[in-house]
């Protein structure tokens, strides 16, 4: 067995390796573009940045590479219309959206003529996607992190969604290796995404204290919180996550009305651009299931090389 090949829209990736959007400000242009340009597929994250911050970004990835680059918005965000139509009108391969769902996203697709590729974890939804004229799919699994739309993890969700629709679907949650991306290739995956792992890059922008926060935590470290979002989300346990759990946290800030719906226990992208920062103790530490098994940080192109490799090696024992 081989690597299996990513089309998205009239695009077709060297490697089947998606970079997954992390905000805020986490997964930016120097990132998506050295991905892009070692053959995976490189994506922005366009939440919690302005207009023009994201069209800079955007132009930024493309004058390093010609490879494939797409944009990640938050549907929880207020601004959301006005982000993916800014990024459409620049372009990108496609555009991918989580944290709940858009209808209006498909007809800006017809619009511009940039593809879509929602970020679903259930085969009806999946359907809903197809029938509204999504592209390709990212299927979710509870090992993924940030905000999640499901408790069951990918080994199970996938399947269900493979056999509802025959759409190139990426796989997506907890993947820290090739190894494990061959075993989702070997279920039916198109792709893989991974996000956590290219925190630990050197490309990622991301301040150095973040980044090791990410490098072999314990397994009982990774843990679910709540979001203002109202959606819950998997982090790295610490100082910030335990008062929050415990109903401890008070945060004196100015709202910005960045969402649609809060629950105002605390800023989301505030909490989430601290840890950007460095500021990891008074923060929300995004993390996937698959940091405990990351080990150090490399270039993009050397963890897209052992991707590669390990994930070919892999499907070629499966046979």
């Amino acid at each position: 067995m081989e690597l299996p090949t990513l089309k998205i829209g009239s695009r077709t990736a060297r490697y089947p390796f998606v970079q997954g959007g992390m905000a805020v400000r986490v997964s930016t242009a120097p990132l998506a573009a050295a991905v892009a340009a070692s053959g995976g597929v490189g994506t922005i994250a366009g939440t919690g940045m302005t207009l023009e911050e994201l069209v800079s970004e955007i132009r930024y990835a493309r004058s390093k590479t010609d490879g494939i680059i797409g944009v990640n918005i938050l549907f929880a965000v207020r601004n959301f219309p006005e982000l993916v139509k800014t990024a459409m009108a620049e372009k990108v391969d496609f555009v991918v959206s989580g944290a709940g769902f858009s209808r209006d996203m498909f007809s800006w697709s017809r619009e511009y003529g940039v593809p879509i590729v929602p970020i679903v974890s259930s085969a009806r939804l999946a359907k809903t996607a197809a029938q509204l004229g999504a592209t390709a799919i990212v299927v979710e699994g509870t090992e993924a992190g940030g905000h999640l739309g499901t408790d069951r993890p990918i080994r199970e969700v996938f399947p269900e969604v493979r056999e509802a629709t025959d759409l190139p679907l990426i796989a997506a949650g907890g993947v820290a290796n090739g190894e494990e991306a061959a075993e989702l290739f070997a279920m039916g995956a198109d792709g893989v995404q991974m996000a956590t792992r290219f925190i630990a890059s050197s490309e990622c922008t991301a301040a150095e204290p973040f980044k090791l926060m990410h490098l072999s935590p314990k397994e009982e470290d990774i843990v679910l919180v709540q979001s203002p979002v109202g959606m819950t989300g998997r982090a790295i346990r610490n100082a910030f996550s335990e008062k929050v759990a415990n109903g401890e946290y008070t945060e004196e800030v100015r709202c910005q009305n960045c969402l649609k719906r809060c629950s105002h226990v605390y800023c989301i992208l505030g909490a989430l651009d601290r840890a950007r920062l460095g500021d990891v103790d008074n923060a929300v530490v995004f993390s996937g299931a698959s940091a405990p098994r990351i080990k150090e940080i490399l270039p993009v192109e050397e963890i897209m090389t052992r991707l590669v490799h390990d994930a070919s090696k892999k499907l070629s024992q499966i046979g």
